[in-house]
């Protein structure tokens, strides 16, 4: 990263973007680059303004902050993301970490955590808001259950375990690979490799071992 990191915020209220902006205003270490209010202006953003950090609420008008990080993974772009939000849902909270951001954050902790959170991120690891502990928590644990009942599953190549989150969401290998940019044949190789390792049989047998450990992985 530059001296100054760029950074990018994309949130549909422009009151709380104005509050960020003012608090990013008072760290020389962080230059806004530019702000969207808009999902897709957000993401067509990223690739323009040369953002190094994405600040990203998940509740947008067009598409939502997390199909952002799902297309920005995908694209394997280098900004890192940080997604600022409302809401202490579990299940978004897994959805986010399987989509690889570097933050969660809620924004009634905006204020007194949101330069302490940039920092850590900058420096290359992982910041998480205190009062979501609990959920890291339960997905480290249910993780590790799975890895203790399934020890295969850390055969799985990173590439694999993001085939294997996206059928978890019931993509078809069509879907899958128009996401990823291979063949859907390349998809179902990869299937086929996923259900080899994890000694998985049946038509639908992939598709049940995704959903039931999605949070897991």
């Amino acid at each position: 990263m530059s001296c100054r990191v760029k950074t990018l915020i994309v949130d549909d209220h422009p009151a709380f973007r104005q509050g960020i902006r003012q608090l990013l205003s008072s760290e020389t270490r962080f230059e806004v680059v530019a702000e969207a209010n808009d999902g897709l202006d957000g993401f067509n953003l990223v690739q323009t303004s040369n953002a190094e950090m994405l600040i990203l609420d998940i509740d947008l008008p067009g598409i939502n902050g997390l199909e952002i990080a799902r297309r920005l993974l995908a694209s394997r772009s280098p900004v890192k993301i940080v997604i600022l939000t409302m809401h202490k849902d579990e299940e978004l909270f897994n959805k986010a970490m399987n989509l690889e951001v570097k933050g969660y954050l809620l924004k009634e902790n905006a204020v007194s955590e949101i330069l302490n959170c940039l920092k850590t991120v900058a420096a290359g690891d992982f910041y998480l808001t205190p009062s979501m502990s609990a959920c890291l928590l339960k997905r480290r644990t249910r993780r590790d259950a799975l890895e203790m009942s399934k020890p295969c599953i850390n055969g799985l190549t990173t590439g694999e375990r993001r085939i294997l989150r996206r059928v978890a969401d019931n993509r078809s290998s069509k879907e899958i690979g128009r996401e990823f940019g291979i063949s859907h044949r390349t998809v179902e190789a990869h299937r086929a490799n996923i259900c080899s390792k994890l000694d998985l049989h049946g038509t639908h047998r992939l598709l049940q071992f995704a959903i039931e450990h999605r949070a897991e992985m």
